[in-house]
């Protein structure tokens, strides 16, 4: 980050302005389709209010996301221009997945190699998060930019869930976890990744800990961040939630009585149950969110969501949108999708009628200006660098 006065935390009473949460989920490769999705949309608010670009990480209070969603929901964090991280799916993709889990016979092909590509994969990522997210650590984002953090994993020590934390409530445990850790431990998908083995800030010198995919349990992170929400912001100030999904797959199948007999090879030994999870809990932890926004909004305590894109996806995207395919036409094709997106988001910001679009309109028309390559903000000098 660029040397510079420190910008800090949002100002104003806390009731004049909604308590604002983004939430991101997971989803490999399809994470292009966020940032993608993303960067046209705040490119079209940011020129039509004459802004080189807007700063979207500063217009939340608190940022959650899961895998891929991490990603993304940090480069925001640390005021990144979402294009720059298009760039490096773009970029990086292929290094980080150089082999494609496509059917039974490179799921075999991929069993014979041992780790050999999950630990090429792991480098590979390490090394594009440093070009983004340099040393910074949880709490540099919350003492230098005012934005919260909740990322989900899983500690392989004990086979719990984790979430790796900084908001005003959660105290000092995960100040010093540089941000490139974090999102090792959120995105270590099983078969797909290494596990993520980091060190921990505050016992320097002491084991590693390991980590799996907040994927696994919190793919959709809307109820980390709905929680999350209601535990800081006070009971008088209305909460909103911003939650994206990763290009969703058109899913389901006809299945006979004879073909409901999968063995292991049936699952691609494994790699296809993870596109079935992501499915299900975009879908289940939607709908709890929904539920339990309405049921609490009816006691007196206004909650509104809005999830995008909310339209089904064209059959003919199906090809495309494996977790770990980095085919130059699968991106082309999943950022080309982002972009119709975020079109007919913003034409529902145009429609005084459409409530989501007033949500997103009034998000867009807070959000400060940076500059196009970037916020520019001090990083404080008293955080460990990783």
């Amino acid at each position: 980050m660029s040397p510079a006065a420190s910008i800090p935390p949002h100002e104003g009473p806390a009731a004049a302005r909604p308590y604002r949460v983004l939430s991101l989920d997971g989803g490999g490769m399809r994470g292009v389709y966020t940032a993608a999705f993303l960067a046209r949309l705040t490119d079209q608010f940011a020129r039509l209010r004459g802004e080189p670009a807007l700063d979207l990480g500063r217009g939340f209070d608190l940022i959650t996301g899961a895998s891929t969603g991490a990603i993304v929901g940090c480069a925001l964090a640390v005021g990144r221009p979402m294009s720059e991280v298009v760039a490096l799916y773009r970029e990086h993709g292929p290094k980080i997945f150089p082999h494609r889990i496509a059917g039974q016979a490179s799921a075999i092909y991929r069993a014979t190699q041992g780790d050999r590509f999950v630990r090429a994969g792991d480098q590979a990522l390490r090394e594009a998060l440093r070009e983004v997210l340099d040393g910074v650590t949880m709490g540099d984002v919350y003492e230098g930019r005012g934005v919260s953090l909740s990322i989900p994993a899983v500690l392989m020590s004990e086979h719990r869930a984790w979430v790796f934390k900084k908001t005003p409530k959660s105290g000092v445990r995960d100040d010093l976890y540089p941000l490139v850790d974090v999102c090792m431990a959120t995105s270590a998908a099983p078969i797909y990744r290494s596990l993520a083995a980091i060190d921990d800030p505050n016992s320097p010198g002491g084991p590693q800990q390991v980590f799996a995919d907040g994927g696994l349990w919190a793919n959709n992170p809307i109820m980390v961040g709905l929680v999350d929400a209601l535990s800081i912001a006070p009971p008088d100030q209305p909460i909103e939630i911003f939650s994206l999904g990763t290009c969703p797959r058109p899913e389901g199948e006809h299945l006979d009585a004879e073909s409901a007999h999968r063995s292991m090879l049936d699952w691609s030994l494994g790699a296809d149950v993870a596109p079935l999870s992501i499915s299900a809990q975009e879908f289940a932890f939607d709908h709890m969110a929904r539920l339990l926004a309405n049921a609490i909004s009816s006691c007196g305590r206004s909650i509104c969501r809005v999830r995008f894109p909310n339209r089904p996806v064209p059959a003919s995207m199906l090809p495309y949108l494996g977790l770990d395919d980095t085919r130059p036409e699968a991106m082309d094709r999943l950022i080309a999708q982002a972009h119709t997106d975020a079109d007919l988001t913003k034409s529902a910001c145009d429609d005084l009628h459409s409530e989501d679009g007033r949500m997103i309109r009034g998000l867009m028309n807070d959000l400060p200006a940076m500059p196009a390559a970037g916020a520019v903000w001090t990083v404080p000098s008293t955080a460990m660098k990783g």
